[in-house]
């Protein structure tokens, strides 16, 4: 697992602690968050591995730790000093590690807007792509992404100002990470042909998760070759195609499990897998317990 351990300036430090401190006092005003895009989460204790899928969206720890396993790399441990881009949906296992010195856990997830990125990315230089290396998974949070939040939450107490200046902010924070080292991912989702392919195959691949899928049978779907379908799913979710379905396969075998009361076995053979070992062995390696024990951690026993 790589761990990140960053540490941020005084003055982006200050700014999210900040942010922070208005998160906690708005975390149950639905109405106000959704109006600005943006969804708060909260937790006061270390959770275990859980499976999220994740729309297109910047998404910040503004207090604690969490671990996520999100790319083809092992789990990544990170704070306020790093941040994810999700240019489409992203199927994520995380888990809370750290709540931190004030004992909460605090994250933020703010919605991308394709229209407002491909607007603001029209405006910017962009040196040729061969020139672009693969962005690492987690950009780094600046001092100028951190004020951006910053006031973008500050909305939160004064919603009487959110239809004139949340268009303001929204361009502004859109700008700072496409001057971060996350631009080539966020230049990527801006180019509409990638995306839409990246975004129409993870509908192809929700819709039919029990169906033997292979890389040549999705390339050929979307009219495109193989490798061209791997490098841009890898240049936008981080994840080969077939991993990508991988994590779609085990998070729904787990919802299954878990809300509809289905056996182990009943859940792998739902979502494609025709050998339990190998179901039990890829479920442990993202969850890091057996199917078995992981029921039986949620019941108690």
């Amino acid at each position: 697992m790589m761990r990140f351990d960053g540490q941020m300036d005084a003055r982006t430090t200050a700014t999210l602690d900040r942010a922070a401190d208005t998160a906690r006092r708005h975390i149950g005003s639905l109405r106000r968050t959704e109006s600005l895009g943006v969804t708060l989460g909260r937790t006061t204790a270390p959770t275990p591995m859980l499976f999220v899928r994740y729309p297109p969206c910047l998404a910040m720890v503004l207090h604690g730790r969490k671990q996520t396993i999100d790319g083809d790399s092992g789990g990544l441990e990170w704070g306020p000093d790093r941040f994810l881009i999700t240019p489409v949906k992203l199927p994520i296992i995380a888990r809370v590690v750290d709540t931190g010195a004030n004992g909460d856990f605090l994250s933020l997830n703010w919605q991308l807007d394709p229209a407002i990125v491909a607007e603001v990315a029209g405006q910017l230089p962009r040196p040729p792509s061969a020139q672009e290396p693969t962005p690492p998974r987690l950009g780094t949070t600046t001092a100028d992404i951190a004020d951006a939040v910053d006031r973008l939450l500050g909305l939160l107490d004064t919603p009487e100002d959110i239809p004139v200046l949340l268009p303001l902010i929204s361009r502004e924070l859109t700008l700072r990470l496409l001057q971060s080292d996350q631009a080539a991912r966020l230049h990527a989702a801006a180019e509409h042909a990638h995306a839409e392919t990246v975004s129409t195959m993870i509908e192809h691949f929700a819709a039919a998760l029990a169906r033997p899928w292979t890389v040549d049978e999705a390339a050929a779907l979307c009219h495109i070759s193989p490798a061209t379908l791997t490098r841009r799913f890898r240049e936008i979710t981080g994840l080969t195609p077939m991993r990508y379905l991988k994590r779609l396969r085990l998070g729904e075998a787990r919802r299954a499990m878990f809300t509809e009361g289905r056996s182990a076995s009943q859940a792998a053979s739902a979502v494609g897998y025709l050998s339990a070992a190998h179901f039990s062995r890829d479920y442990r390696a993202a969850y890091r317990l057996s199917p078995t024990a992981d029921l039986q951690r949620a019941s108690g026993g």
